[in-house]
């Protein structure tokens, strides 16, 4: 898996490591990127192979992603507006519906598209240095890269309302008190948490942990009865399963089991 606009690496075992890699433009994300974002994740979803969990950061410790790259878009016509846009919205559906969990690292600024795609996440961790905002409406357009649906999943409507209609800018203490990160870190330290994390969900058996995934974010749009429905027959799945008899096996026997998403 070689990318012009990403950077790829496998840091520890069945862990991906995937780095927007535009520093020179707060990777900010362009057509380019958002079509090697689609490449990447939608072949992860037809073929994870050893992968099992991924993290997603951006090169250099000034921005995550600084969003839509607007000295692309300058001049733009309406038409092209509307083609790149499309693009945008595949890479989105890419992030959102890739079945391997997915922890996003925060390093630094992640304004306007770049919190869209950290929202898109199964969870973030951030560095201390880390900025949110939403910058659209400023620009005369709204958050179109599904923000107006994931943060206020995250951070609740009116917490979400009130930053995309202002443009407020928010650290990333404000995140995690309003529920959009998980945990901040200083900056040398974010990577080896999301790492260490990384790798505790590798350990465990692929199928139950993408089970999981599933029914949490699929449950989470359905009334608490069906949720519930929908959970059993995530949970039936990982029964007939060949991890599912390692890891009794491996509880009983008193060592560390050994999955391979059978």
């Amino acid at each position: 898996m070689t990318y012009e606009t990403l950077l790829i690496d496998t840091p520890r075992p069945h862990v991906l490591l995937v780095t927007m890699n535009r520093p020179n433009a707060a990777n900010a994300m362009n057509t380019h990127l958002s079509r090697d974002m689609i490449d990447l994740f939608e072949g992860l979803a037809l073929d994870p192979g050893q992968t099992r969990c991924i993290i997603v950061t951006g090169a250099g410790h000034r921005a995550f992603c600084a969003g839509g790259d607007l000295k692309e878009r300058k001049g733009m016509t309406d038409e092209a507006w509307g083609r790149q846009h499309v693009v945008f919205e595949r890479m989105v559906r890419a992030l959102l519906d890739c079945p391997i969990p997915i922890i996003g690292a925060v390093n630094g600024a992640a304004y306007g598209g770049g919190a869209e795609i950290a929202a898109t996440m199964d969870f973030l961790y951030a560095a201390e240095t880390a900025r949110f905002a939403m910058t659209e409406t400023s620009l005369g357009i709204i958050p179109g890269a599904g923000g107006t649906q994931t943060l206020a999943r995250a951070m609740g409507e009116r917490r979400a309302k009130e930053l995309m209609m202002s443009c407020r800018p928010f650290s990333a203490q404000e995140a995690a008190e309003w529920g959009l990160v998980n945990a901040i870190y200083p900056q040398d330290a974010l990577m080896n948490a999301a790492l260490d994390t990384a790798e505790k969900i590798a350990g465990n058996a692929p199928i139950a942990v993408r089970q999981v995934k599933q029914a949490v974010h699929r449950g989470l749009s359905m009334s608490l009865r069906d949720g519930l429905a929908f959970e059993i027959e995530a949970y039936n799945r990982t029964v007939p399963t060949e991890d599912r008899r390692e890891g009794v096996l491996a509880f009983n026997e008193k060592r560390k089991a050994v999955f391979r998403g059978r």
